[in-house]
C-alpha cells in the first residue's frame, strides 16, 4: 500500500533533485503531487462524522482522520472521504475501496478476525440521552417509560434485556427521528453510544434541551481500522494517534466536537488498552 507522501528522507532526495535539475538542465518532474489517500467515515453522525451541506466534513472521527494522515504525509486537499456504513465497513477495507476508516469502529474479537485495528483512539459507553429537567441514575428508571433506538440496533434491546424489561421499547429509521421525540415529549429517552448521543446534543438546535444521564451501560472502544495485515499502516496510525495526545490535538479535538454536550469523555486511551 503506497501510504506515504513525504519524509524527511525523501524530501531530502526531492530537494537534491531540483538542485540537480536546476543545475543540469532538461529532466522531468517528479514530484510526489498528485498523491491521495482515500478514508472512510460515517456522513450521518455530528460530532463525530458529518459531511455538512456545504460539501466540507466535521466532526471527532473527522478530526483524528486528518491528524492521521497528516502524519502519514498527506494534506487534508489529499484526503478522499469514502461513506463507509457500519455494515460494509469490513467489506470496504476488504476491497481496498479505503487505506483506512474511523467511523465510530467499536474492536472486538469477531471484528478483529476480519480486519487489523489500530488505537483504540476514544473509550465511549453505551449510554441515555434524556431531556435536561429529567432525572435519570440508572437503567432501571426506564421501567414503565419510552426508550427509542434506530431500527437493529442492539443498543436499545441491551437496556431492555438487562436493565429495565418493562422499558417500552420504540425503534426509529434514524437517530433524528428519536431526538424528535425526545425534544416533543413523545419518548423519554435515546440510547446508543455516549460519544454518538453526545454530538447530536451539541448540535444548535439541541443546545441546553438534553444530557447525557452518565450510566457507562457498556465499553465500546473506538479503533481505526485497516487491511488485514497491513502491518507497516497499523504501526504508522498507532504512532500518529500517540503523538495526537502527547501534543493535546486530542484533547483539542473532544473540546471542539463535544464540548457543547458537556460529554464527561475518558482519557485518551493507550494504544492497545482494549477495556472490556
Amino acid at each position: 500500500m503506497k501510504l506515504r507522501k513525504v519524509t524527511a528522507a525523501s524530501a531530502t532526495a526531492f530537494v537534491l533533485a531540483l538542485t540537480a535539475t536546476a543545475c543540469g538542465g532538461g529532466g522531468s518532474d517528479s514530484g510526489s503531487g498528485g498523491d491521495k489517500i482515500t478514508i472512510g467515515i460515517k456522513f450521518d453522525q455530528p460530532g463525530l462524522g458529518l459531511k455538512t451541506p456545504d460539501g466540507s466534513y466535521t466532526g471527532f472521527d473527522v478530526d483524528v482522520a486528518k491528524y492521521v494522515a497528516k502524519e502519514l504525509g498527506y494534506d487534508e486537499a489529499d484526503i478522499e472521504w469514502r461513506e463507509t456504513p457500519s455494515a460494509d465497513r469490513e467489506n470496504a477495507l476488504e476491497r481496498g475501496d479505503v487505506d483506512f476508516i474511523a467511523a465510530t469502529y467499536s474492536i472486538t474479537d469477531e471484528r478483529k478476525e476480519k480486519v487489523d485495528f489500530a488505537g483504540p483512539y476514544l473509550l465511549a459507553h453505551q449510554d441515555l440521552l434524556v431531556r435536561a429537567d429529567e432525572n435519570v441514575t440508572k437503567g432501571e428508571d426506564l421501567n414503565g417509560k419510552k426508550l427509542c433506538s434506530v431500527a437493529g440496533s442492539t443498543s436499545a434491546q441491551n437496556v431492555k434485556d438487562d436493565f429495565a424489561p418493562k422499558a417500552n421499547l420504540q425503534e426509529t429509521g434514524t437517530y433524528s427521528e428519536c431526538l424528535d421525540g425526545l425534544a416533543s415529549g413523545a419518548v423519554d429517552a435515546l440510547t446508543t453510544d455516549d460519544s454518538i448521543l453526545a454530538g447530536y446534543a451539541a448540535q444548535e438546535q439541541y443546545k441546553g434541551k438534553f444530557k447525557l444521564a452518565g450510566l457507562e451501560l457498556s465499553n465500546e472502544n473506538y479503533g481505526i481500522g485497516v487491511k488485514k495485515g497491513e502491518t507497516e499502516l497499523l504501526d504508522d496510525i498507532n504512532a500518529a494517534l500517540e503523538k495526537m495526545v502527547s501534543e493535546k490535538a486530542w484533547d483539542k479535538a473532544v473540546e471542539d466536537n463535544f464540548g457543547p454536550a458537556n460529554y464527561e469523555n475518558e482519557p485518551a486511551p493507550k494504544i492497545g488498552d482494549i477495556v472490556q
